[in-house]
Order: C-alpha cells, then structure tokens, then sequence
C-alpha cells in the first residue's frame, strides 16, 4: 500500500484539501460501445449475453505487470463480471471475487449498472514460480487453490448486499461459475470464458447461456420434452465456439451469434457499452489513511511522503505526512 511506485500521480499544489479533491490519474479514458449484446432464442427457453472487451482489455490488464496466466485468469473474470453484471437491474456494482490459498491469492473483478469495470489480482510470486515449475500453463483451479469464490451485489451502504458464495472447484473460472449457479441458484447455464494476448493487444471475452423457465416468450405448444430439447440444442450450438472466434476483433457480435444460432433463429437486444472503470482519487485513498493510527502512519512515511497505490489503477498518491492526522 505504501512505499515508492512508478506511476506515482502528481499534481501541483492546491488549495483544496485532500478530503475534498476528487481528481483522478491519468487513466485511458476508454469505452467500448457494443461490449456486451444481450440476445435470446426466440420461443425458446433460452437467453444469454455476448461480452468482448475489444481494447478495453488490454488498457485493463496491462495496467499491471502479471505474469501471462495470472492475466489471462483476471481476463476472464473482466468478461464474466460484465456477463453477469449487464444481466441485472440495480444501482451500484457487482464483483466476482476469489479467496484461496493458490498462487493468486485473492481475484477481483467489478462491474458497475454503467459498464464500468475494474480489476485485480494478489499473487505469491515465490508460489507462482514454484507451481510454473511444475506446470508451465496452470489452469484456474491450480491457480486460486483450495478457497471460495463469491459473486456480490453491492448497491451502496444504506442498502443490504447480496452475495452467494460457493467453494472453488473445478479446473476454469468458467466450470465453477456454472457449479455455482446449478447448486446455488438452481440455474442450468453454459459459461465460455477466454482472454488470451493477441497481435492488437490483451483481448477477453465471454458467452453466458441461460435456460429460463417455460413462460412468457416460450412458444405453447412446446412442452417440457421440447423445451428440454431445445435447450440442449442450444447447449450443443454454444459448443462450437472457439476462442479465437470469441476474441476476434473483426468479426462483429451479431455475426458471430448468427454463425453460433442462425439455425435456431437468434433475436438481439440493445447493445451495452463497457467502459475503463477504476473509481480512485485523492479524496477516497485520503480517507483511508485517516482511519489509521497516527504512529502507523508515521511509520508509512518516506522523506515526509506517503505513497498510497491504488490496487485497481495501480497508480501512486503522494501525500505529504503533515497533511494527514489520524487517529489518536
């Protein structure tokens, strides 16, 4: 949290105090205006949404120096987050976090009602270094070990949050995602997960498939047998998907879900827009350092300075010592 860093943000001297200055780093001002297309299967029992973070996924993943498995991990969580985040209606953010005892310690991914997204990643480097020996391309659940992953709903402090949180199993973020959703939320899915580093750059993606219960929008005269059908049909279409096709820059979204479920007749919605996301500044990280002690943040100082980073952005606050107080 403290110390000296590269990309430390510094601004001239104002008159504003910190607790008040809402100014942020210089972070890429980037939106990605059809990043995710919601779409279902006409008078069938199915719907989902289609996720790719163009560019936005490099400025994203780059803003950190991870090793490539570690970012392709955080990837993927950036894409299910929006996923699953455009699927909702509330005010505030959803996050899918990770708690384990592997290499990558903890895993955050976020998604505000706008399409704002933000990450990151805690990793053991000398744990990371140790399981690379033993296995160049580690698979999630190698990665994130023994521990839990949590999918949350947090609409601010004067509203309940609403979290399920299921054990980590499975070898992808894209198997336990869906181990979540049949034991948790009794929701049969499909969930197709990629981020790779390409020519252009850092690119993630993702397909979510929902089955919804006969009703509204199922056709009558199907019964179950035939929804059952359905579904599995679309299960199976959804499995053709490469991730190359995900990640393809230059394949439009509607063309990739005609060429996935043209047969079937696939509908679109409204295209939602995902955007850079990181929501730090000087007031947010100031208020932070007040609620520690002030011997403790006598202990941060360098030379009168600390250095706050901000864990998402991975961009460095100054602050001068004497501009803090603490507590006690």
């Amino acid at each position: 949290m403290a110390g000296q860093t590269a990309r430390a943000y510094l601004v001239g001297m104002s008159d504003i105090p910190d607790f008040l200055d809402h100014g942020r780093p210089a972070v890429p001002d980037l939106v990605v205006p059809r990043g995710v297309l919601g779409f279902h299967l006409p008078l069938r029992p199915v719907r989902g949404r289609l996720v790719r973070l163009g560019p936005l996924a490099d400025a994203l993943l780059t803003r950190h120096d991870h090793h490539p498995v570690v970012a392709r991990l955080v990837g993927e969580a950036l894409a299910l987050a929006a996923a699953l985040a455009t699927a909702l209606k509330f005010r505030g953010s959803f996050s899918v976090q990770s708690k384990g005892d592997g290499p990558v310690r903890t895993l955050l991914a976020d998604c505000t009602e706008l399409g704002a997204l933000r990450s990151y990643a805690r990793v053991d480097a000398e744990a990371l270094a140790a399981l690379l020996a033993r296995d160049p391309a580690p698979d999630a659940g190698a990665l994130m070990g023994n521990g839990y992953l949590a999918f949350s709903v947090d609409q601010g402090p004067d509203r309940e949050r609403h979290q399920g949180i299921v054990a980590i199993s499975g070898a992808s973020l894209a198997d336990m995602t869906g181990h979540y959703f049949e034991t948790s939320e009794q929701l049969r899915s499909f969930v197709h997960l990629a981020a790779a580093s390409t020519a252009d750059g850092w690119r993630a993606g993702a397909l979510v498939l929902e089955r919804i219960a006969g009703g509204g929008g199922v056709d009558p005269m199907l019964d179950a047998a035939g929804q059952e059908e359905s579904w599995r049909t679309a299960l199976t279409l959804a499995g053709t998907l490469t991730d190359g096709e995900l990640l393809d820059d230059a394949l439009p979204a509607e063309s990739l879900l005609f060429r996935l479920f043209g047969a079937e007749g696939v509908a679109t919605n409204a295209p939602r827009a995902l955007a850079f996301g990181c929501r730090c500044s000087r007031a947010r990280l100031a208020e932070i350092l007040e609620s520690f002690r002030a011997a403790e943040l006598d202990e941060m100082q360098t030379e009168g300075e600390i250095v706050m980073n901000c864990e998402f952005c991975n961009v460095g606050f100054g602050f001068p010592r004497t501009s803090l107080r603490g507590r006690g």
